[in-house]
Parts: structure tokens; sequence; C-alpha cells
């Protein structure tokens, strides 16, 4: 099979399916991922896809929704978010003091917590505080202030309480990431309350799927180069990445569970 026709057919399956993998294309037409790799390369240049890591997604599409229903008893649980926080809860070490966002990946990660890990965990989110409860292992404090909708309590009284606080590990997330403009998030309050964790904090870790990387929203919280770990997953534009590597941000990609390249 002649490479131009290879690509068309890979193209078919990118508008079919949303994403593939290199993996499966290349075992199934019997070529390297090399030449893979030159084939999706042509398509994105042509503008038929976008190259992620370990595969591509069609442009501009976003192949596994995140969570956006706060109730956590009915939230939907995509398998990249997930990953994402299992992998978040294997960096708390026994004694930590960590910082633990009040969005999706916080409630994502108690589903992974081990039950004898000794540690201190700070929550500006009521639900998640009370979902801890039954954690005996772990000291929890809550930040007070005015609690929103969504739970979380992100005012100035929070803010002043967080900075009273020293971490280990501050584990945050955000509504976009570029190299260029660094962390967003939607509000100021948000964003204000990050920016005071962060600065009290000795490990700084940003978890992000991959279809918040390479957009940017509202308010601009810190420069990438903040962070010394980010976990994203398999969705993640591959250009982008590259760009908040040689920022010197260390840059973890989780597996898609299942995937050919796991069996």
């Amino acid at each position: 099979m002649y490479a131009e026709e290879r690509q068309q057919q890979i193209a078919q399956m990118i508008e079919a399916s949303g994403m593939v993998s290199i993996a499966e294309l290349s075992k199934r037409f019997d070529v390297s991922t090399e030449s893979i790799r030159r084939d999706l390369r042509t398509l994105e240049q042509q503008g038929l896809c976008k190259r992620t890591h370990g595969g591509a997604i069609k442009p501009q599409q976003v192949s596994i929704r995140p969570p956006v229903d706060r109730n956590f008893d009915d939230m939907p649980i995509y398998d990249n978010y997930d990953a994402i926080a299992a992998h978040a809860v294997s960096l708390i070490n026994p004694g930590d003091m960590v910082y633990l966002t009040g969005g999706s990946f916080g409630f994502l990660m108690l589903r992974h917590l081990p039950k004898e890990l000794k540690c201190t965990i700070v929550v500006n989110n009521v639900d998640i505080a009370n979902r801890l409860r039954p954690f005996t292992n772990i000291d929890v404090y809550v930040a007070g202030g005015h609690m929103r909708p969504s739970a979380s309590i992100v005012d100035s009284m929070a803010r002043d309480f967080m900075s009273r606080l020293h971490f280990d590990l501050a584990i945050i997330t955000g509504g976009g990431l570029t190299a260029g403009f660094g962390l967003s998030n939607g509000t100021d309050e948000t964003a204000s309350l990050q920016r005071q964790v962060i600065q009290n904090a000795r490990k700084r870790v940003l978890l992000m799927p991959g279809s918040k990387i390479g957009t940017d929203s509202f308010v601009k919280v810190c420069d990438a180069a903040d962070f010394h770990t980010l976990i994203t997953d398999w969705t993640c534009v591959e250009d982008e990445l590259l760009l908040l590597e040689e920022s010197g941000v260390s840059v973890v990609v989780t597996d898609k569970p299942d995937s050919p390249e796991n069996k």
C-alpha cells in the first residue's frame, strides 16, 4: 500500500472515531511506528488532524468531555480524568501536608487514596471535606469563608487561611494551560487563592486533561514553569506539550486503559 492511500484511510478513521493511536495504526497497516508518525505529521499539515501523545484527534475536537456536573454523587467518571487522579495520589508521601484541589480531580483522587496512608489534607471544598470523614488516617483542614453553590470556598477569608499554612505538596487544576500564558482560570477569586497556595508549597503538581492544554481561560494564575510536574492524558496535543516541557515542567502522560501499548 502506498503512503498516500494509507494516509487517506487513516484520515477516514480519525473522522469516524474522533481519535486514533499510533500503536493501533502500526498494527493495522503492518508498518513501523515511525511511518505512522510521518503519516500523522502529513495529515496535520493538511489540517485533517491534531497530533497527540501517542496518536491523533480530530481538529478542534474534545475527544472526552470533562465532567461538568459538580454533584459528585452523579458525576460521570471519564477514563482520562481517573487516570490522572490515580497518578497524582501516588505522589503523596506519608506525613505530607497536602493541598487538594476542590474540583473534580480532588473528588476522583479520593477513590484511590490508600486507607493506611497517614497525611494531612487541606481542602477548600465542603463536599470533598465531608467525603474525607471516613479516612481516619488523614487529618483534614477546611478553609473557611463564603461557600459557592459548587461547595468551593475561594474568597479572601479562604485565601487568608491558606496564607498561614505550608504545604509539602500542592495539587492544583485549572481552566486552561499554555506555555505562553501559563495556567489560567475563570475567576479572579479562584486564581488569587491558587497563587497563595502555590507560593506556600514546596512541591507543586498540576493536573490537566488534554482537552484543556493549548487553551487559555480568563485570568492568569501563574507561569507554567511555576509547577514541578504536569500530569495529563493521552489526548494532549503534542506540539503544546513539547513547549511546556521546554519551559522546564516535568510532564507525565498517563496511558489509556486497555490500550494496545499496555497489552
